[in-house]
C-alpha cells in the first residue's frame, strides 16, 4: 500500500486527465455542431438578423465564449476557428444576455445592418427619454421589441421618470402611458409601486399588438419580473396564454386600462407639460410615456387596388378563409407564418410572393417549413414576385413568377411603418440605423 499523499496525488492527476480529455472532446463536439450551424446559414442565404443583434468586436475580443455560453437561444452564437461569431443571424431575438457577459465589452447591440436600415426614435439617454424632454419611448417602437426586454424598458423608463421628480398638479397626471403592450404594462405597475399618478390608455385592448398575432400563434419570451405581481415564468408560450397573463395582472394589481382610446396628437407647452389630444378628450401630463409598438400602421404596396376589402395585412383566424385562394406577400416571418396557417386549412390553395431572391431574414425553422410546404404542393412560392394590380377577382404579379391568379384574398405582411410624422409633429428626432450601437444602451 503506497503513501496516502501519493495516492491522493495520482488521482487528482487522474481527475485532471479526465477532466482535460473531457473538456477538448466536449469543445470539439461543440465547434464541429457550431460550423454546421455556420456552414447551413450560409448556404439557406439566412444572413440578415430581424432585430437587435449582437456585433463583436474582433480587435477587444479575448474569445472567451462567455458570449456563447449565456445566450438563451440555441447556436446563435457559436465558436467558430476558436472565435465567437453570430451564426445563425435570423434566429436572434435581441436577449442582450451576450453583451452583460462579454468581460472587455467587445460586443455591442446594433439595430439593422449595412444592407438593410431601420429607423428608430432618437434616445437621448439610457433612460429612454427622447430628445424631447419628458417624452419617453419603450418597446417596439424604440427599436427593440422582444417581450422581455419589452417588459425591462418599461421598468427602466418608468425608474427615471420617477426619479425626474414630475410635479403632482391637480388636473395634471404625473404620466400619462400611451399603449397596453408589455412595455406599457410593466411601465404602469411600475409607476403603481411608486406612488406616481399615472393612467394608461391603448387603441384597442391591453395585451397591445400581441392581440394581432394569429390565434395559437407561438411566442417567445424569458423570465421577468413585474412590480406588485412577482416574477413571471415563461419561455415559450402562445398568444392565448400572454393574455391570460396580463388579464391575471390586471386582476391581482388592481391596474386598470383604458380601452379604445385613440391618442391623436402630443404637443408639449412651453411650462414642460404636455397637451394630449385623444378620441375621448383633452388630457394633460407632466410626462408621457410611448409603448406603442411599430404594428400599428402597415406598410402599403401602393398598387392599384389595395384599397378593395379583399386586402388585409393581419391573419387572426386562418379557418375562416377556408376554401378561398389565397396571396400572402413578403418575405419574413410573419408572411412565411401567415401563408402556413393558411395552408393547413383544408382545400385552400396558397401563393406566397416576394421580391427577393431568398428568404434571408426568417428563423431557421419557418425557413424548413416553407420549404416543406412548398415540396408537398400546399404553398406556390414565387421568388422575385411582386403584384401589380388587384382587382376584385384576381392578381397581376410582376417579375420572376409574374402571370394573373385568380383570388380571393390578399395579404400583405411586408412589416409596419413607424409613425414618422406623428414623431416629427412631437419633435422627435428619427434617425435610420444601419448596423449601429443602440442608444439607449450606452452605446454598447
Amino acid at each position: 500500500m503506497g503513501d496516502p499523499l501519493t495516492l491522493v496525488a495520482a488521482a487528482i492527476g487522474a481527475l485532471l486527465v479526465v477532466g482535460g480529455v473531457w473538456y477538448f472532446w466536449s469543445s470539439a463536439k461543440r465547434a464541429k455542431r457550431h460550423q454546421k450551424v455556420w456552414d447551413r446559414t450560409q448556404r439557406l442565404g439566412l444572413t440578415e438578423p430581424v432585430s437587435l443583434h449582437p456585433k463583436i468586436r474582433e480587435d477587444v475580443c479575448i474569445c472567451t465564449g462567455a458570449c456563447v455560453e449565456v445566450c438563451p437561444e440555441k447556436d446563435v452564437l457559436g465558436m467558430i476557428d476558436g472565435k465567437p461569431k453570430l451564426i445563425n443571424p435570423t434566429a436572434c431575438i435581441g436577449h442582450g444576455e451576450c453583451l452583460r457577459a462579454c468581460p472587455v465589452e467587445a460586443i455591442d447591440l446594433v439595430i439593422g445592418t449595412e444592407k438593410r436600415g431601420v429607423d428608430i426614435p432618437l434616445l437621448a439617454d439610457p433612460g429612454f427619454q427622447t430628445n424631447v424632454p419628458g417624452l419617453y419611448i419603450a418597446g417596439e417602437l424604440g427599436g427593440m421589441g422582444l417581450i422581455h426586454n419589452a417588459i425591462n424598458q418599461g421598468q427602466q423608463a418608468m425608474r427615471a421618470i420617477a426619479k425626474s421628480n414630475p410635479p403632482r398638479t391637480p388636473g395634471i397626471h404625473q404620466v400619462l402611458i400611451v399603449g397596453a403592450g408589455p412595455a406599457g404594462i410593466a411601465g404602469a405597475l411600475q409607476a403603481k409601486e411608486a406612488g406616481l399618478d399615472f393612467a394608461v390608455v391603448d387603441q384597442e385592448q391591453m395585451g397591445g399588438a400581441l392581440r394581432s398575432y394569429p390565434r395559437q400563434k407561438v411566442v417567445m419570451t424569458a423570465h421577468a419580473h413585474l412590480p406588485l405581481f412577482g416574477k413571471v415564468k415563461l419561455t415559450r408560450t402562445t398568444k392565448e396564454a400572454l393574455l391570460e397573463l396580463w388579464e391575471s395582472v390586471s386582476k391581482n394589481t388592481g391596474l386598470t386600462v383604458e380601452e379604445g382610446v385613440k391618442v391623436q396628437e402630443i404637443k408639449r407647452e412651453e411650462d414642460g407639460t404636455f397637451s394630449i389630444a385623444t378620441s375621448t378628450g383633452a388630457r394633460r401630463s407632466q410626462r408621457v410615456l410611448l409603448a406603442i409598438g411599430r404594428r400599428g400602421s402597415p406598410r402599403k404596396l401602393g398598387v392599384p387596388g389595395e384599397e378593395l376589402p379583399k386586402v388585409t395585412y393581419r391573419l387572426l383566424e386562418p379557418e375562416q378563409y377556408r376554401g378561398a385562394r389565397c396571396l400572402v406577400v413578403g418575405g419574413g416571418d410573419s408572411a412565411i407564418e401567415t401563408a402556413l396557417a393558411l395552408s393547413r386549412e383544408p382545400g385552400t390553395p396558397v401563393t406566397l410572393c416576394y421580391r427577393g431572391e431568398k428568404f434571408d431574414r426568417i428563423k431557421p425553422a419557418n425557413h424548413d417549413l416553407i420549404e416543406e410546404a412548398r415540396g408537398a404542393g400546399k404553398v406556390d412560392v414565387r421568388m422575385k414576385t411582386t403584384p401589380t394590380v388587384i382587382t376584385a377577382a384576381d392578381v397581376t404579379l410582376g417579375g420572376a413568377g409574374e402571370g394573373t391568379i385568380a383570388n380571393e384574398w390578399v395579404f400583405v405582411c411586408i412589416g409596419g411603418e413607424l409613425p414618422t410624422a406623428w414623431l416629427a409633429k412631437m419633435g422627435v428626432a428619427v434617425k435610420r440605423m444601419h448596423g449601429e450601437a443602440h442608444p439607449a444602451l450606452g452605446g454598447r
